[in-house]
């Protein structure tokens, strides 16, 4: 590409490129800002609570709900799963007791279905035991059916989730077996799955006059851009969200690679990109005689294993997760404690109380706020706007990561590009008629004002 280089604001006069978002200039329409999401899994909390743990904030109890709520958070994620005769908990009568909290405490809920009785996650996805022997086509209705049953049932008691996974941490075939876990995925029987839990979301929405969101999820970044490749290829399109798992113990990809990952698919699919698990231990001691899963092996270099560790990566996280255009990031179980009379069939306790953000003691680190009232800097709007010759329009430019081309939308006389970027980001761009013509047009370098702005590129 070819061009030359030069600010936003020198380019004011000549084409007012650089404007409020009060003042966008005729003819360029304004996209709607994306939602901000906070959020935190407390799929324990009832177990918790009826545990015997005891949660505090400024040395006043506090119910986990609305200390997460008040801390900041704006979204609880609960996860279901299907028969799960192993314990009293994540079955449609807890999740129930779990979203009415939810709610009572004033945040969104994110529905998690696991699609089998015990946990699902990327290294296994286990059929329901009531599923495992049906047919391909059988397990589609019966996916179908428990999916749109249980939204209704809980719309039936005003407790419809607003976001829905379908899904948890599918990096496998889902619905299959322990034996098949490590085995290729078959997508012709994948995308049946898929589309039949997606359809019915969307069904049960319009049968219930709401819209939740549906979500996918993988976990770890370096395994998503081949999954949803795979899953488009396959016709597994009708999704609003990526969620993306993000542990270093358990991926090969820093946080900065991560913030590029998600760069890419946000221009890459028409689906906002968020961070939907992920942890850090505040200390690599532990309350019992339960294993840690998140020792020292899980540390980040300039991220020490104590509280202002912790908080320090979830404030960086989050800003990088946002400056590379997501959308949000959840901590995964931050309240699962060790108490005297409960465990796991792992062993007495949890294996997660140090990296909970409250303490040993059930004493609510700073952490949490710390990290939810963060006063994060968001990307702000830019509109790419060319006028070129045909029919169609394509953009390519070094702020998409090395998607390659992005076709470009018909406004006016005029085509568009729209995204969002950090102020002070330097773009390089250019735009032609064909996505094979635009290595050989000329090309624009601008630097992204502090507010909404219009880049013009001519062919």
């Amino acid at each position: 590409m070819r061009g030359s280089r030069f600010t936003l604001a020198a380019m004011a006069a000549m084409a007012a490129s650089l404007l409020s978002l009060s003042a966008v200039p005729s003819g360029v329409a304004q996209a709607a800002e994306p939602p901000i999401y906070l959020g935190v899994d407390i799929s324990y909390a009832n177990e918790m609570d009826d545990c015997g743990a005891v949660y505090t904030s400024g040395g006043q109890r506090v119910d986990q709900f609305r200390f997460f709520k008040s801390a900041g958070a704006n979204v609880a994620r609960i996860r279901i799963w299907n028969d799960p005769d192993w314990t009293k908990y994540s079955n449609l009568a807890d999740v129930k007791r779990s979203i009415r909290r939810a709610k009572d405490a004033g945040m969104q809920v994110l529905l998690d279905f696991h699609y089998s009785d015990d946990w699902a996650d990327g290294d296994k996805q286990i059929a329901p035991k009531a599923w495992a022997k049906l047919s391909t086509p059988d397990q589609a209705k019966a996916l179908y059916a428990f999916t749109h049953d249980t939204l209704v049932a809980l719309n039936r008691e005003g407790l419809t989730p607003e976001l829905v996974q379908v899904g948890n941490e599918t990096n496998g075939e889902i619905v299959s077996s322990l034996a098949k876990a490590k085995e290729p995925i078959h997508w012709d029987r994948n995308a049946l799955l898929f589309n039949a839990g997606i359809k019915a979301v969307r069904d049960a929405g319009r049968e219930t006059g709401t819209k939740p969101r549906v979500m996918l999820h993988i976990a770890q970044p370096e395994n998503v851009e081949p999954w949803f490749a795979a899953a488009t290829k396959a016709g597994v399109t009708d999704y609003d969200i990526i969620g993306v798992s993000y542990y270093s113990k358990w991926s090969k990809r820093s946080m900065a690679e991560l913030g590029a990952t998600i760069n890419r698919l946000r221009h890459a699919y028409a689906a906002d990109v968020l961070v939907v698990e992920t942890a850090y231990p505040f200390t690599t001691d532990n309350a019992d005689s339960s294993p840690n899963l998140l020792g020292a092996d899980s540390l980040i270099a300039g991220y020490p294993a104590t509280p202002a560790g912790q908080e320090s990566y979830l404030v960086d996280l989050t800003q990088l997760v946002l400056a590379s255009g997501g959308t949000g990031v959840f901590y995964w179980e931050p309240s699962w404690l060790s108490t005297k009379t409960c465990g796991t069939r792992w062993g007495k306790g949890s294996n997660w109380e140090n990296a909970a953000v409250f303490d040993f003691k059930g004493q609510a680190l700073h952490s949490a706020e710390g990290w939810l009232k963060h006063a994060y800097v968001l990307p702000v709007e830019v509109t790419f706007k060319a006028k070129v010759s045909g029919e169609a329009a394509f953009i390519d430019g070094d702020f998409l990561g090395g998607v390659g081309p992005r076709p470009m939308v018909r406004e006016g006389d005029a085509f568009v590009y729209r995204t969002r970027l950090m102020p002070g980001t330097s773009v390089t761009v250019a735009t032609a008629a064909t996505a094979a013509g635009v290595a050989d047009a000329p090309a624009v370098t601008a630097t992204v004002g502090r507010r909404a702005s219009v880049v013009r590129v001519e062919e």
